[in-house]
């Protein structure tokens, strides 16, 4: 989700302190979460986060000025109040915006939170010398006034209706505010100690970050909802799904994070484990890289769409935890469109459009033109289970076109890094891909495929452009209508559909499993971490 410094993901390691990979002491545990997630951090700093299991992190670390509950409602978190239309918050032209401050929060090395600390967050998004994935919202911004230390003024460069739930919000990508007294010193914060043991206002602090093994957070007693009720909580990276449920199953671990959707099934009948399904702005897709020929082809995306059989993905490889995906924006939202259609599988189809643009069968199974056979590369991440298995569905029902796909996998560290750092998606580096994304709180979609938000722009990996696509969106994020918003996300799903720059595939649900004592977690759908200072075990 983010890009950095041109650096390799190794030698990026190689300028941080090194820390021994440690196995920490498992056997008494009291007041102490173990988690499991799916990938090694990219970063602890919040602004170069690349996963979700990166925002998994940085939400016990650090906070937002606005958050969601667990039914999705908007609630202030650094702020001391939701600035609304109604309030004044936002104003009638929708071109200034005014946070109020809470009082007597504190950074935990004691330093207090003021509002130079938001404008100074705001400034390092904006930093050009910074490696942040996107800066969209952020970019909107004109200036920032800070009249007192507890008032933080945004004025808009025109009006931007996804404003609070974007810009230190719950976004696709969420940035959350660091602290100013620590980081101003720096031109940039691409390759700081700060990025491995940072400093936050959240409710847990990082003690020590063991690569390759786990990060270590303790309790923040000056964090200002309240002292966390546990002293401690270690995250580990546990890439393989199947060791991670065995891990909670043997106690090892207490909760795991994007449980594979096969194991989810296992463990809803296993003894001793609770279960969570969590409905989220999400989808899956496989995504085209439109600069690759002959993706650059619509018909061709769209016979590959035709050919790839996603109900029987929904429902042999997702159990029941994921619905048939229509566009990009899901039924987490009051946006969604249940009217509009994709691709249903049809091989015919996917085999007369094929042939329209003159990739024919010939002799052999698998099609060519003018010598070439139609060979592609599908790239997904190591460990997943589903991933592979989505990955080798596809394959078989491409095969039966006549389309040709070898699978790649690359660690989730490497396929989502930044476009400074090569990453596979940000780069382009890859024909098709597997992409699992988890949006944000507003529907605002604009950074996955306006034709401003190239990498390292955006996160638009697809490199889709299509001017009729972004004069809707602009419609969508310069209204406060709800009504006209609808409208212009109706026409941008359609066109989503028409010029096919993914083939969406299902909506998942957050799959979670825990020890049953864990009581008090209830994800928002898009962080886990809005309310972990009540997390107990």
């Amino acid at each position: 989700m983010k890009p950095l410094a041109a650096f390799g993901l190794a030698a990026l390691f190689l300028l941080l302190p090194a820390c021994a990979k440690q196995n920490a002491d498992r056997s008494n545990h009291t007041g102490i979460l173990r988690v499991a997630i799916f990938a090694e951090p990219a970063s602890l700093n919040p602004l170069l986060a690349t996963t979700t299991a990166d925002n998994f992190l940085s939400s016990l670390t650090f906070d937002l000025l606005v958050t969601l509950d667990d039914r999705g409602n908007e609630i202030p978190d650094l702020a001391a109040v939701v600035p609304t239309l109604a309030n004044g918050g936002i104003s009638r032209d929708g071109l200034t915006t005014t946070y109020r401050l809470r009082h007597g929060v504190r950074w935990q090395d004691g330093a207090p939170f003021t509002s130079a600390d938001v404008k100074f967050s705001w400034q390092a998004v904006m930093n050009p010398n910074n490696n942040v994935v996107e800066r969209r919202g952020y970019d909107q911004v004109s200036s920032v006034d800070t009249p007192d230390a507890y008032t933080a003024v945004f004025h808009l460069k025109r009006p931007f209706a996804p404003f609070v739930d974007t810009v230190f919000g719950e976004s696709d990508d969420p940035f959350r505010v660091i602290p100013k007294h620590l980081l101003d010193r720096y031109p940039n914060i691409n390759q700081i100690a700060f990025n491995q043991q940072p400093i936050g206002t959240g409710p847990f602090r990082v003690v020590r970050w063991y690569h390759g093994d786990h990060v270590e957070l303790v309790a923040n007693p000056r964090y200002f909802r309240g002292p966390p009720k546990l002293k401690k909580i270690l995250v580990y990276t546990v890439p393989d799904g199947n060791t991670s449920a065995a891990q909670l199953q043997s106690h090892d671990i207490d909760l795991v994070l994007a449980v594979t959707a096969s194991n989810f099934r296992n463990l809803r009948e296993a003894a001793g484990v609770r279960t969570m399904l969590v409905k989220q702005p999400s989808y899956a897709a496989i995504v085209f890289n439109m600069a690759h020929a002959p993706l650059d082809d619509v018909r061709v995306r769209q016979a590959i769409s035709s050919a790839v059989n996603e109900k029987r993905i929904v429902d042999n490889l997702t159990f029941g935890t994921a619905s048939l995906a229509k566009a990009d924006l899901s039924d987490f939202y009051w946006a969604y469109d249940p009217n509009i259609s994709g691709y249903p599988h049809n091989i015919a189809a996917a085999e007369r459009l094929l042939n329209e643009v003159g990739w024919l069968r010939g002799g052999s199974q698998i099609r060519s033109k003018n010598g070439r056979p139609l060979a592609l590369q599908l790239a997904i991440g190591t460990g997943s289970e589903t991933a592979r298995a989505i990955a080798v569905s596809a394959q078989s029902d491409l095969k039966q076109a006549g389309i040709d796909v070898e699978i790649k996998s690359y660690a989730y560290s490497m396929l989502y890094a930044t476009a400074a750092m090569g990453g596979i998606q940000q780069s382009g580096k890859f024909d098709m891909t597997l992409l699992v994304w988890v949006s944000g709180a507003d529907p605002d979609d604009s950074s996955s495929w306006l034709c401003d938000t190239v990498p390292p722009h955006g996160n638009n990996i697809s490199r889709y452009c299509n001017h009729a696509f972004d004069a809707a969106e602009q419609t969508a994020l310069t209204h406060f209508d709800r009504a006209t918003r609808k409208r212009a996300y109706a026409q941008t799903q359609t066109l989503l559909l028409k010029d096919v720059p993914a083939a969406f595939e299902y909506y998942p649900r957050a799959r979670y499993a825990m020890n049953p004592n864990l009581q008090h977690f209830s994800p928002n759908g898009i962080s886990e971490g809005w309310n972990a200072n009540l997390w107990s075990l």
